[in-house]
């Protein structure tokens, strides 16, 4: 018997029980929409923390001031000011696996224009500052190192920022007032969204760290900043930065053997790799999750498939009185059963994307449909049929043709 006559036999079978066609295939149905949907969902979240990854920029490690203990009272990591502007200058020049580094400052402002206020970041920096980020101007300049100098009062501002102070207007050359200091709007960033932490990086405003610490920090120290920001020169490289940086900073502050230094160290691609494959974890639990759904689907298969042996005993009987193999049979019911699990499987993967659409419209959410998980769902389906169908075919080759012809 070749293969096309096979599955037209197949197909007739199937024909001939419709509703209960339909009912045995529900159960891949609703399995491979699920792994479709789920594993679109998941793959959305990986791509908005990848998103977010880049726009953080790569190879960065932060170090912070640490704890230290005044009159009996220990603060906690940042409530010190153990970081000052030379310090990053060290950094900079005396370790060999660092590209760049830039200060920071960092407070919250009311910026207000003409007869508007917003209420943002201001954070205080060095031109290195943009390199490190990845951070274009869309429009005028960026801070310069004779801006650092000098002091002035000029600001780079985000996109958020420009857009609830200028609207659609350009607001290069526009004089804003941070706490009631006038700042002219030198250059707009270019958008970089949420960070990992779900903090909108376009709400900010950067101005000359030295501008920063005369007019808006509080401090008894001018020269203290409140984090550095290091870029190694590459990824292999990242791990001896962060020694290097430790081991500068160690024989700055004096810190000798057994006393805990007064600064911390964070490399921010370990964390944000930890958060990826947090995100691919979940991503590979919700379609595994979905595929229980798949198994019961293909124990309904079997159980049907059992049925149908038991209903067409007498036609398997004659088929074997006139000529038919033991191996014809057994593949006679496996493609019925191959072919349940495949028309469930196409139907699932057409509605599983079209839900991971409906989700990604109503709630804004990126959804990827990748040609691989459609192709393994597909696989997958299929082999569900053979596992669940080779069981009921193999009963159905193992019968013998005189009591299956005696069968009522």
């Amino acid at each position: 018997m070749d293969f096309l006559q096979t599955l037209k036999i197949a197909l007739r079978a199937l024909r001939t029980n419709k509703m209960r066609s339909f009912l045995t295939m529900l159960g891949i149905i609703i399995g491979i929409s699920a792994v479709i949907a789920m594993m679109a969902v998941g793959s959305g979240a990986s791509y908005v923390i990848s998103q977010q990854i880049a726009s953080i920029g790569s190879n960065i490690i932060l170090v912070i001031p640490g704890s230290t203990t005044s009159g009996g009272l220990r603060t906690g990591s940042g409530g010190a000011q153990t970081l000052v502007t030379e310090d990053v200058k060290a950094i900079m020049n005396e370790c060999p696996s660092v590209e760049m580094a830039a200060p920071t400052t960092r407070n919250a402002a009311l910026v207000v224009y003409g007869n508007l206020n917003w209420s943002t970041i201001v954070m205080g920096s060095t031109p290195e500052l943009f390199g490190i980020r990845e951070w274009g101007v869309v429009s005028g300049r960026g801070i310069e190192s004779q801006d650092v100098e000098s002091a002035v009062k000029v600001c780079v501002i985000g996109q958020t920022v420009s857009d609830n102070l200028f609207g659609a207007s350009d607001p290069v050359g526009k004089i804003i007032r941070i706490k009631k200091i006038p700042f002219t709007v030198i250059g707009l960033l270019d958008k970089k969204g949420q960070s990992p932490q779900g903090q909108d990086q376009d709400d900010s405003i950067f101005i000359p760290i030295k501008t920063a610490q005369r007019n808006l920090v509080r401090t008894q120290n001018p020269g203290s900043v409140g984090a550095v920001m290091v870029k190694a020169r590459s990824e292999a490289l990242l791990g001896k930065a962060e020694e290097e940086i430790k081991a500068l900073l160690n024989q700055r502050h004096r810190i000798t053997n057994g006393k805990e230094p007064d600064y911390s160290t964070r490399n921010l691609s370990e964390i944000l790799a930890v958060a990826e494959q947090s995100s691919k974890a979940m991503s590979l639990l919700l379609g595994a999750v979905a595929s229980i759904s798949l198994i019961v689907g293909g124990i309904g298969i079997m159980n049907i498939m059992l049925v149908s042996v038991t209903e067409r005993t007498r036609e398997i009987g004659i088929r074997m009185a006139v000529g038919a193999r033991k191996n014809d049979i057994l593949i006679q019911f496996l493609t019925e059963a191959v072919l349940l699990t495949m028309i469930g499987g196409i139907t699932g993967i057409a509605l599983g994307s079209a839900g991971a659409m409906i989700v990604s419209n109503l709630l804004s959410w990126p959804t990827l449909i990748s040609i691989e998980s459609i192709t393994l769902a597909f696989l997958f389906s299929a082999f569900v049929g053979i596992f669940f169908g080779f069981y009921p075919a193999r009963k159905a080759a193992s019968l013998n043709p005189i009591d299956a012809l005696r069968y009522e």
